[in-house]
């Protein structure tokens, strides 16, 4: 019998942890002589306020969304994935070069081969680390993260020696083509007389980032794959007793998990900034790691998770604008999160157990 409900470890555990870190940021904002409850009213209004406030939020959102879902899949084989920023950047220089290479006649088409190429190129810079794990026993956490500054400097090259356009001196690719540029927010929901998400970066992105949310929980928990990654995260013993090959589970979930942190690029790289440049990750990669843990690793949890931490990045920004309280201070939150999310979740989990078995004993 479960400790306690699926809906408390999967919604209040989380929320409990996100309460205790936001009290230790207000006592952070007081320590620097500003006001708590008015910094949490700028950030709602900033981030919440206005078409142009969410068009921002729903843009962070989807980065984390598909390096939310990266994290989770690697979870669930007991993979801790945390090149997802390089992943990502890989990604940017698939669709960079789809979208470059061919003079596609609409954006509908140049998305589909932009999804394929971003998938690829992320889950082809996940394959390495996976098969070196699975064969040679090298651990996933020290080879992604190396390959996270490797990515960074093929990048860096590529960018600067590569497909820089000539004469230029910015290190970024030439505009992509006005036919594959994304519609976006403004673009599909104003009108006339009303318009609406003026100047935000949200795109039709988000929808394929919804979409490959419920892909993964089809994925996951409706398929004999899924089936596999989830015994072989459980109990490896177990999992090859039962005749499954942890080589192939531990590759396939990488490279599963790459190509969706790789499919962040469309929502940066081609329906917001229409070119390739340096940092466009903006550290979305290790910030889903937060994502997958305050989710726990459920899609439906990353989403959830995904929208909160878009909030942050949204609400920091207004917070930096308006008042003394540094922009870094959004950092000190996302580290409490995962403080209290990961390694110190037993110190929610152990009170709130013994709580639901002490309530059922009393019903008994």
């Amino acid at each position: 019998m479960e400790k306690m409900p699926k809906w408390a470890d999967v919604v209040l555990i989380p929320l409990i942890s996100l309460l205790l870190a936001t009290i230790l940021s207000a006592i952070v904002i007081l320590a620097i002589g500003e006001d708590p409850i008015e910094a949490v009213n700028l950030m709602v209004t900033g981030a919440l306020g206005s078409t142009y406030g969410w068009g921002y939020t729903l843009y962070y959102a989807t980065n984390f969304i598909f390096t939310g879902l990266a994290v989770a899949v690697a979870f669930h084989a007991r993979l801790f994935n945390i090149g997802g920023e390089g992943q990502a950047m890989l990604g940017g220089l698939g669709v960079a070069i789809v979208c470059l290479s061919v003079p596609w006649p609409h954006w509908t088409i140049a998305l589909l081969a932009a999804c394929g190429a971003s998938m690829l190129f992320g889950a082809a810079w996940a394959a390495i680390p996976a098969y070196l794990q699975a064969k040679r026993g090298s651990h996933i956490v020290i080879t992604t993260i190396m390959f996270n500054f490797i990515a960074a400097a093929l990048l860096n090259y590529m960018l600067v020696n590569v497909m820089k356009p000539s004469g230029s001196q910015d290190p970024a690719t030439a505009r992509f083509p006005e036919a594959v540029h994304l519609p976006s927010f403004q673009s599909l929901f104003s009108t006339a007389d009303n318009v609406v998400f003026r100047g935000a970066p949200v795109n039709i992105t988000f929808f394929i980032a919804i979409l490959a949310c419920f892909a993964v929980w089809a994925l996951i928990w409706r398929t004999r794959l899924g089936y596999e990654i989830r015994a072989y995260g459980f109990s490896e013993t177990g999992a090859v007793y039962a005749g499954i090959s942890p080589v192939r589970i531990t590759i396939i979930a990488m490279l599963i998990s790459g190509a969706l942190a790789g499919m962040m690029a469309i929502n940066n790289v081609m329906g917001e900034a229409e070119r390739l440049v340096l940092n466009s990750t903006e550290n979305a990669g290790f910030i889903g790691i937060a994502v997958a843990l305050m989710g726990r690793s459920h899609p439906f949890g990353v989403f959830l998770a995904a929208l909160l931490f878009g909030f942050l990045y949204q609400g920091g920004a207004e917070l930096a604008l308006w008042t003394q309280i540094p922009r870094d201070l959004i950092v000190i939150v996302q580290g409490l999160v995962i403080l209290f999310t990961g390694a110190l979740d037993n110190m929610v989990r152990a009170p709130l157990e013994k709580l639901f078995i002490s309530l059922r004993k009393e019903a008994k």
